[in-house]
């Protein structure tokens, strides 16, 4: 058996033991909300190639699918053997602003020179499943990365990160199912395929995509010491912990508690159309007036 297949196995192992056994948060357990919808979250994945690279991303994301990944699909009606002019922009857009080294000046010049591009499909979630599958999400990117793809990028919530970090990411992911620690696991995949923060100074931010987690987004409207300036980079990266933070504390308490606890609110995610894909069918918490 080689090193791959292994890696595989101890992988799968790793989240098979962990898989929570009902909704209460107890232990290694993390808790997931009620859906507040009928929709069903999914995985949209982008990965990008060589020139003519579409055969060769096509027979890596077969050999994942055969090997791990039940349920995940390729899109080959969405892929193309050629180059997306679109994409600069797109991941220019996308990459992770929070995580200091996100990305590297390599990684740009990756998808600027791509000549191919493939979708992948998760299949639809729920609540209780969503961070097995979101963890089998970030070991295909990984899969995809060793196997021929230059980048990457989580469709759902519109977020990238570069190489390096996607290997990060997946090793922290893969040290988690190892040990049996589930709130790790479901941490390390929030900050995989979620984004934060979306918004502005007048409306608030927002986290998008916590959802493949089985999770509220976290709204977060603020009061400024100058409201006549726009909020800086400092200030953004102040919210982006405490919806991080709050995050967490909905993992490891349930979001019946932190909504009790923080004294905020529950609402229907009113941001997207149900038939979107960023549309959040466990809702939003909004934490009002937090002074930065």
């Amino acid at each position: 058996m080689n090193s791959m297949r292994r890696g595989v196995l101890a992988f799968l192992g790793g989240l098979i033991l962990a898989r929570p056994s009902s909704g209460r948060a107890s232990g290694k357990s993390p808790a997931f909300a009620a859906s507040r919808s009928s929709y069903k979250p999914r995985h949209i994945l982008c990965f990008l190639g060589d020139e003519n690279g579409l055969a060769a991303l096509l027979q890596s994301a077969r050999a994942a699918i055969a090997r791990f990944g039940d349920g995940f699909t390729v899109d080959e009606d969405g892929s193309r053997n050629e180059p997306d002019d679109r994409m600069v922009r797109s991941f220019n857009i996308c990459w992770d602003r929070v995580d200091p080294d996100a990305y590297q000046e390599a990684d740009e010049d990756a998808v600027a020179t791509h000549g191919s591009v493939l979708y992948v499909l998760g299949p639809p979630m729920e609540a209780e499943t969503a961070v097995t599958t979101s963890a089998k999400a970030l070991m295909f990117v990984q899969y995809m990365l060793d196997h021929g793809a230059i980048a990457a990028k989580g469709e759902t919530a519109g977020v990238a990160h570069g190489v390096s970090r996607w290997k990060e990411l997946f090793e922290q992911a893969r040290s988690a199912a190892a040990s049996r620690d589930l709130l790790a696991l479901a941490k390390t995949c929030r900050l995989a395929f979620a984004r934060r923060p979306i918004g502005d100074d007048a409306e608030g931010m927002a986290s998008v995509g916590n959802h493949l987690v089985g999770l509220p987004d976290v709204l977060i409207t603020f009061i400024r010491k100058d409201d006549q300036q726009p909020s800086t980079n400092t200030e953004q990266l102040a919210i982006a912990a405490l919806i991080d933070e709050i995050g967490d504390q909905m993992t490891r308490q349930g979001v019946d508690a932190v909504v009790a606890d923080r004294h905020t609110t529950l609402s229907d995610d009113r941001r997207y159309d149900e038939d979107e894909y960023k549309f959040n069918p466990f809702g939003v918490v909004t934490i009002r007036d937090q002074k930065l």
